[in-house]
C-alpha cells in the first residue's frame, strides 16, 4: 500500500501531536516494510529517524496554486506520488475527497467549554466542516471515551468512527536515577486545561510534613499565567527526550489532575518508566489507566492531599503501584497501534467511493 501522513505536526519541536505522527510513522514503516509511506506538508519538518527506504519526504507545493495546501496543493502532491491512502495527523484532510482520508480527532478540547478558547481557531473552524463534507472517509480516535464523544458531537455514524489507542516511545523506559532530593512530577503543556492549581495546592499541604518537591515540566501555552517562584516548586520548562525517562523515574509519583483529555499521554510514559501514577477520573485517562493509578477528581485539592501524602508516607504503597503501572504499560505499543491503523486504512480503502 501506498500511505501518506500528515507531517505538519513534526514542525513543532515536541508535544503530543508531534510524537504521535512521529512514532506512528516510523512503527508502520517498521511493521510493513512492504508499504511505501511519506510524509508531507507545505512547511519545512524534520524526519523521524533512523531513516528507513520506505519512509519518504514527499516534495511541498511546487507552485503559487500549490500553496493553497489543503485546497489543492495537498491533493495535486498526492496524485504524483500515486498515494492511495491519506492520513491526517492532526484534524484535518484534503477538503476534496479524491482518495482515501483518515482523520484522527485527537480530542474535542476545541469545542467543548471552557477549553475551547485554548485551542486553535483554524481546527474549530475547519474540522467539524470536513467532517460535515464527508471528506473523511474515517475518523479515528485514540480512545472509546472520545469515540463516543464524537459521534455525539458530530452526529457520526458509529461505523465511520474508529478507536485506536497510542502508545508510548520506546526510548521511555525505567532507569536507575541518584538519590536526591524527592519530588512530584506533573509532565505537559502549562495550560488551564490541566487544572495543575489543584495539584499545587494539594502539595503545598503536604509540603508542610514531608520535604518533597513538586516539578512542573513543559512549554507554558499563551495566557497561562505561571506560578510566582516558592520553594520546592520547580518548573524546567520542556524536557529534552534525552532526560524524560531519568524525570519519571526518578519521581516519587507522577501527578496529572487535568480535567479533560483525549488520551493522556504523559500518564502511559510515566507508566513505562515504573512510576506510581495519581491522576484524574477523566473518561479518557481512567481508560488508560485500566486501573492501574490512583484516581482522583480532578478538583478535589483535599483528595489530592490525601493521594500525596500517602504516596510521601507510605514507600510499600508506592512500590505496588509501579509494579502495577509496568503491567498496564505492557498492554500497549505503537507496533500494535500500527496494525491497528494498517486495518483502518485498509478499511477507508473499501469504503471509499460506496
Amino acid at each position: 500500500m501506498k500511505l501518506a501522513l500528515d507531517a505538519t505536526p513534526l514542525t513543532l519541536a515536541s508535544g503530543g501531536l508531534h510524537r504521535y505522527t512521529a512514532e506512528l510513522s516510523r512503527a508502520l514503516a517498521e511493521r510493513f516494510p512492504d508499504d511505501e509511506i511519506a510524509l508531507a506538508s507545505d512547511q519545512p519538518f524534520e524526519m523521524p529517524g533512523p531513516p528507513r527506504a520506505n519512509l519518504a519526504r514527499l516534495p511541498g507545493p511546487r507552485t503559487a496554486l500549490e500553496r493553497r495546501w489543503w485546497a489543492y496543493g495537498l491533493n495535486r502532491a498526492l496524485a504524483r506520488a500515486g498515494a492511495e491512502v491519506f492520513h491526517g495527523t492532526n484534524f484535518e484532510v484534503p477538503y476534496a475527497a479524491r482518495r482515501p482520508a483518515v482523520l484522527t480527532l485527537h480530542d474535542l478540547s476545541p469545542w467543548l467549554e471552557p477549553f475551547a478558547a485554548d485551542a486553535s481557531a483554524r481546527v474549530r473552524r475547519r474540522t467539524p466542516a470536513l467532517i460535515r463534507a464527508g471528506s473523511a472517509t474515517l475518523v479515528v480516535t485514540p480512545t472509546e471515551a472520545v469515540r463516543k464523544q464524537a459521534i455525539e458531537y458530530f452526529r457520526l455514524r458509529p461505523d465511520k468512527v474508529v478507536a485506536v489507542p497510542e502508545a508510548a516511545a520506546p526510548f521511555l523506559q525505567p532507569v536507575e536515577t541518584r538519590p536526591g532530593q524527592p519530588y512530584f512530577l506533573y509532565v505537559g503543556a502549562l495550560e488551564r486545561r490541566k487544572n495543575l492549581s489543584t495539584v499545587v495546592e494539594a502539595w503545598r499541604q503536604v509540603r508542610r510534613e514531608f520535604p518533597v518537591d513538586l516539578v512542573l515540566a513543559g512549554r507554558c501555552r499563551p495566557g497561562f499565567a505561571a506560578f510566582p517562584p516558592e520553594p520546592g516548586l520547580r518548573a524546567p520548562g520542556e524536557v529534552p527526550d534525552a532526560e524524560l525517562a531519568s524525570l519519571y523515574s526518578g519521581a516519587l509519583a507522577f501527578a496529572y489532575p487535568s480535567l479533560y483529555e483525549g488520551f493522556g499521554l504523559p500518564v502511559l510514559e510515566a507508566m513505562q518508566c515504573g512510576a506510581a501514577v495519581i491522576a484524574s477520573r477523566d473518561a479518557a485517562l481512567s481508560e488508560v489507566a485500566g486501573g492501574a493509578a490512583v484516581q482522583v477528581d480532578a478538583c478535589d485539592a483535599r483528595g489530592w492531599a490525601e493521594a500525596l501524602r500517602k504516596a510521601a508516607a507510605c514507600p510499600e504503597w508506592i512500590a505496588g503501584l509501579r509494579v502495577k503501572s509496568l503491567a498496564r504499560a505492557r498492554e500497549f505499543s505503537w507496533a500494535r497501534t500500527a496494525q491497528a491503523m494498517r486495518e483502518v486504512y485498509e478499511d477507508a480503502r473499501r469504503r471509499f467511493g460506496r
